[in-house]
């Protein structure tokens, strides 16, 4: 295509031939009858024929000004389609929002905010995953996520990362009812029994090392390493093991008694949860309106 041809080619060619008068034509794109008289000389010296026939009786196409007509409609209103998609899009996303949630927010924390949420933003569309911290934080990088809410993780992992405290949270170490260790609860005990652990990454992980290593807890051979939240809660009630996790995860189940928290001093494991955005983006206001509906949520953390 000759890169000589502009858009207000195509729009005063169309716009002559709907109408067949320079006048009604140059007056319908706000445009003087002698520019539009231009524009009409400019197309044709580019594609080097008549595409019109001057007339009293108006302007009528000539046979390659037909054949031109019939494919500039066709631009035109590919092009009108692909503005109007460009438009749609906006507007979904504008009405959408992809929010990650770490295991601990996602079972106390993010039901509620999710609830504010829909009281300031009803027609929003919420999209929640929840995962490990390092899957999180890449994913908001890439820019898949919006947000996360959840723990501070470790210096290296938050490199580009903005970070807002809402509450802080311990660790807990849960077992089944009727488990023996709740009779004698001793954290150098552990190793004795089968141990639910937080994996690489978990940003749990180092808190509950720094925790063990204080206490003179020894190696722990039995464990199986997760941050699956329905196996967790499934296998520990079903079974002898102690499960390491996050507070949140278990606050309902702790509340309910269908599991029960071993009474360790778990001070040293408390770590602020909150909201983690990309400084680089400018926050939109679904943005905003989720972020004090997790700060009015928050409000209710555990501390």
């Amino acid at each position: 295509m000759d890169t000589r041809i502009k858009l207000r080619h195509i729009q005063g060619f169309v716009e002559i031939a709907r109408s067949g008068s320079l006048k009604s034509a140059a007056g319908t794109l706000n445009l003087t009858q002698p520019a539009m008289s231009k524009t009409l000389r400019e197309l044709e010296g580019i594609v080097g024929s008549s595409l019109m026939r001057r007339s009293r009786a108006g302007i009528s196409l000539t046979a390659e000004g037909e054949v031109f007509d019939h494919f500039a409609q066709m631009a035109l209103a590919a092009l009108r389609q692909g503005l109007d998609g460009i438009d749609q899009v906006g507007a979904e996303a504008a009405g959408r929002l992809t929010v990650g949630a770490l295991p601990s927010v996602a079972a106390a924390l993010m039901p509620r905010a999710v609830a504010e949420f829909g009281a300031l933003a009803p027609g929003a569309v919420r999209r929640i995953f929840d995962g490990p911290h390092a899957y999180l934080i890449e994913r908001l990088r890439l820019g898949t996520l919006d947000l996360v809410v959840g723990r501070l993780g470790e210096p290296d992992t938050m490199q580009g990362i903005s970070f807002t405290q809402l509450y802080t949270e311990e660790v807990a170490f849960v077992v089944r009812a009727g488990h023996p260790l709740l009779g004698a609860p001793d954290l150098r005990a552990l190793p004795d029994w089968p141990i639910l652990y937080p994996p690489p990454g978990a940003a749990i992980r180092p808190l509950v090392e720094r925790l063990l290593i204080a206490t003179g807890v020894g190696p722990l051979p039995n464990r199986i390493e997760t941050v699956s939240g329905g196996f967790g809660r499934a296998y520990t009630r079903g079974s002898d093991a102690v499960w390491i996790i996050s507070g949140g995860v278990v606050a309902r189940e702790v509340a309910d008694g269908t599991l029960m928290r071993l009474p360790f001093d778990t001070a040293l494991t408390a770590g602020p949860v909150g909201l983690m955005t990309r400084p680089d983006l400018p926050a939109s206001p679904l943005h905003r309106m989720f972020e004090r509906a997790v700060a009015r949520a928050g409000s209710g953390g555990a501390t």
